[in-house]
């Protein structure tokens, strides 16, 4: 962007009317969708469908989306919406922690406020973001460190998320190493602190009311962090963190902070609730473990950010919901991502894995956007199939068959599967 698209941009963002950018408030109201029966699932097994089971809602800005929970708000995106490579922005999955969330910014008071170990304690406007940095662009998956969580066996507590707690959006803002550059990070800094408006009660009332992640200065992905502004072009969303969000590139949404107001700089790692116990994974190479170490306490965790994403592919179309016919060509469409490094290969099974052969790639976006796939088959008979994807990325991590297990239902990321039926032609 150039300075007069940023002056423009700013312009929308205040709207016609001044200096203030507001989200009247607004109750969530149920789509005429909901009306429509869903699927019942009760378990005890994982979930079947590639959706979690939940009625549809409208919010403010989004599509009809379905909801999780209201309080706080856990919104899923429905699964047509990821035939493109970019998640439509009223469409985007919307996952806060607690339930007391902001629906109006006034800008002529906002402020990005720079505390603790810093040598220039700075408060920038949205207008100082938008004229005085450099703007970069990157894209990059935004995806719920619990998505997919309905397919863990034995289940476990939390949101049960069918594959739709994630998004990809070409993300527009500043690079995080620049305003740290501006406001001057202090000797003996060990941690970069972020917080946003969202307050309220946490998880059985843990926590302290607010939501607050960190990174380790020293951590690699500081350098591709950005506080973006910009989501596909246009403002974030409310539910999305506007006016500016972190964008942590590679590692799950847990640090993708929204409504981003208080940065600071630590010099004693961070032991907040969110930081020391919540978010927490076994220190294995995978992130998996078994109920019965976990009960036997022979368990030791590590903050789930010391994993990047894993590998993972997702069957987009078909559906399942429509028969398949003898000799007609099917496209067998999707998207793939890994937080490691860019998609490289990807491979689709006609035969529930058995025998794999290499799907055509789509536009390369970066290496932690989505990479749509495309495979043609025709069924040369009728019966019941079972459709396979899996994913290889640039360091050779490729998507097991085996599923992982651990008390938070994170890191899932087992080879997907579509059943269809293929009819007879006559």
């Amino acid at each position: 962007m150039e300075k007069g698209i940023n002056r423009r941009f700013l312009l929308k963002l205040l709207g016609a009317g001044g200096t203030a950018a507001l989200l009247k408030p607004a109750l969530a109201q149920t789509s005429a969708q909901a009306e429509t029966p869903i699927p019942s699932f009760t378990g005890p097994g994982p979930n079947p469908y590639w959706n979690g089971v939940h009625p549809y809602a409208i919010y403010p800005q989004k599509l009809p989306l379905l909801r999780m929970t209201d309080r706080p708000v856990q919104l899923e995106t429905p699964r047509h919406y990821f035939r493109t490579v970019f998640t439509p922005n009223e469409a985007f999955y919307v996952r806060y922690h607690l339930d007391e969330i902001p629906n109006q910014i006034d800008l002529s008071q906002w402020r990005l406020k720079f505390e603790g170990n810093f040598e220039r304690p700075l408060e920038l406007s949205l207008e100082d973001l938008l004229t005085k940095f450099k703007p970069v662009s990157i894209a990059a998956v935004n995806q719920c460190s619990g998505n997919s969580r309905s397919r863990f066996q034995p289940r476990v507590a939390g949101g049960q998320w069918g594959n739709g707690a994630m998004g990809n959006a070409l993300w527009t803002g500043v690079r995080l190493k620049d305003l740290l550059e501006a406001a001057g990070v202090k000797p003996g800094t060990v941690q970069i602190q972020f917080e946003g408006l969202d307050r309220g009660k946490g998880p059985e009332n843990l926590g302290s009311g607010r939501f607050m992640k960190s990174l380790d200065l020293d951590d690699p992905v500081v350098e591709e962090t950005i506080l973006a502004y910009a989501m596909n072009g246009e403002p974030l969303p409310m539910l999305n963190g506007f006016p500016v969000r972190l964008v942590v590139p590679g590692k799950f949404a847990t640090y993708w902070l929204k409504h981003v107001t208080w940065i600071r700089a630590l010099t004693e790692p961070d032991k907040n609730f969110w930081m020391a116990t919540a978010y927490r994974v076994p220190d294995t190479p995978n992130g998996s473990t078994t109920p019965e170490a976990v009960a036997a306490g022979q368990v030791k965790t590590v903050p789930i950010g010391h994993f990047n994403m894993p590998v993972r592919s997702f069957i987009i179309d078909p559906d399942g919901t429509s028969p398949l016919v003898v000799g007609m060509p099917v496209k067998i469409r999707g998207v793939a991502f890994s937080g490691h490094g860019k998609v490289v290969k990807v491979e689709i099974s006609t035969d529930d894995g058995k025998t794999w052969r290499p799907a055509v790639l789509g536009a390369d976006y970066g290496k932690y956007s989505f990479r749509t796939f495309e495979f043609t088959w025709r069924p040369s008979q009728p019966g019941n199939y079972v459709i396979a994807v899996r994913a290889t990325d640039e360091k050779g991590n490729t998507q097991p068959d085996a599923p992982v297990w651990n008390p938070g239902g994170y890191l899932w990321n087992k080879i997907e599967r579509q059943e269809v039926v293929v009819l007879a032609a006559k």
